[in-house]
């Protein structure tokens, strides 16, 4: 029988390491990648929140209730910060278009970001505060998603399972729990917010879009009861029946599931001079799932290079590793009939990207989506794993795209690394194009480029009263 360590557990580190970091031992890098996440997050919230699950959810709260020290974006909702961190999480997350990290495992550590933030309006926190959260946040998710052999989603997990042991720690940073307070915080956390894989599986639903933003919410949630002294389980992490021990009842290729737990707690950041992982997460170019974007980018560039019309193309043979030909190319994906399936369907993405030469928010409305024509395209789309991209993935990201033309020519493209990746990545002026295009109907161009200027200067606001009030219309 297995024995299991009554102490050592990773959890101490990891908070100890949580508790003590500060602002003055950020990079210079960090910080201003920090700043260049909000800015980018932002932007996509002002396009979530006229999302229709946005709206839902907003509407949910408001029968609920509201009142309390925290603002929601937008619609400028009072509430408490735990509701407050979800449902600005959930507009971040609404469109798919926020940022991606992707290992052994997915994430979005921008989801998470609505936990801190809530947290700093409610403690009267600045920029400074809110900045060395974010960076916390970053590293611990980005951790999480690297050290699963192999990762979570391989046996049906949604990677919120893992989100659920890094937003406690952002939520308990802000608050200024102690290292044992922070354990039992991340205990509380994680003890119940494993997802279920179905919730991005086959036809999706609403649910795709919240079960992160939710473990924002309860990430709050579980640091202000630690605060108070309520307890949770120190051996989340490596101890009996905690994750690891879980999942190593599992087997993948014939061999048993396993985590790297040295290399979660391997040289953590804390000086002006080290490498802080936030440098290294991308952003998304597209609103699209993330493993689509290199076959989308790689289709758009064969066209142009090679002037072909879209009335032109007979057949769009797709190249990818597997796990993007499983999520993005099952039955249900040829036939989508919500946003939430067409962002993550490769054969519409694909699809609409050629007839329309672009993919923007504008080609997810419903219209467009319920549109027949687009139809016989999506079955000219053949999604193919590819032996040979598998072994280079997570490095990078390949594919390759192959148009066959009615009158027998094909073209072909390979893509490595998408637009948006950190050796690829979008400029502050590209990321102000999408928060103008994203927000310009919510709050104004002119009030995009003030939140930028905000955000920018974001170490230097003493509290994020002046954030909070740009961000509501």
């Amino acid at each position: 029988m297995a024995s299991y360590k009554t102490e050592g557990f990773v959890s101490y580190p990891l908070a100890e390491w949580a508790c003590g970091l500060t602002f003055d031992k950020l990079s210079d890098a960090a910080i201003e990648r920090a700043k260049a996440f909000w800015f980018d997050s932002l932007g996509c919230a002002l396009g979530g929140s006229r999302q229709e699950d946005a709206r839902i959810l907003l509407a949910h709260h408001r029968e609920m209730g509201g009142s309390g020290p925290c603002t929601c974006f937008v619609s400028g909702f009072k509430t408490n910060p735990v509701d407050a961190a979800f449902l600005n999480s959930h507009m971040i997350r609404a469109m798919d278009f926020n940022d991606i990290y992707w290992k052994a495992d997915p994430s979005h550590p921008s989801d998470i970001l609505g936990a801190p933030l809530a947290l700093c309006e409610f403690r009267g926190l600045g920029g400074k505060d809110l900045i060395v959260a974010t960076v916390i946040a970053y590293e611990i998710e980005m951790r999480l998603v690297e050290i699963g052999r192999p990762g979570v989603r391989e046996y049906g997990w949604h990677h919120a399972t893992l989100t659920g042991f890094a937003a406690p720690f952002s939520a308990g940073r802000v608050l200024g729990l102690n290292p044992k307070q922070m354990v039992a915080a991340v205990g509380i956390c994680a003890s119940r917010t494993g997802s279920l894989g179905a919730v991005t599986a086959g036809k999706l639903t609403n649910m795709k879009n919240v079960v992160d933003p939710w473990t924002a919410r309860m990430g709050v949630e579980s640091a202000m009861l630690a605060a108070r002294g309520f307890s949770g389980p120190e051996h989340i992490f490596d101890g009996k029946e905690g994750l690891f021990h879980v999942f190593g009842h599992s087997v993948y290729k014939g061999e048993p599931c396993t985590f790297d737990a040295a290399a979660l707690v391997a040289d953590l950041p804390a000086s002006k001079t080290a490498h802080y992982r936030i440098a290294d997460c991308g952003m998304k170019s597209f609103p699209i799932e993330a493993l689509s974007h290199a076959p989308l980018t790689a289709m758009m560039k064969c066209v142009q290079e090679n002037k072909i019309k879209a009335g032109e193309v007979a057949e769009i043979k797709v190249e990818v590793i597997a796990r993007a030909a499983d999520i993005l190319g099952d039955p249900h994906k040829y036939r989508p009939n919500s946003k939430e399936t067409a962002d993550h369907s490769l054969p519409y993405c694909m699809a609409v990207g050629l007839v329309d030469g672009m993919v923007t928010p504008l080609q997810f409305k419903q219209k467009r989506i319920e549109d027949k024509s687009l139809e016989p395209i999506m079955d000219m789309v053949k999604v193919v794993p590819n032996a040979e991209f598998e072994s280079l993935f997570p490095k990078y990201q390949p594919s390759r795209v192959t148009l066959t033309l009615k009158d027998g020519r094909s073209f072909a493209k390979r893509v490595d690394v998408p637009k948006g990746d950190p050796r690829d990545p979008m400029t502050m002026d590209e990321i102000a194009v999408k928060a103008r295009a994203l927000g310009k109907e919510v709050v104004g161009e002119a009030r995009v480029d003030q939140i930028r200027d905000c955000v920018m200067n974001l170490e230097n606001e003493k509290s994020v009263a002046r954030l909070m009030s740009l961000m509501t219309a």
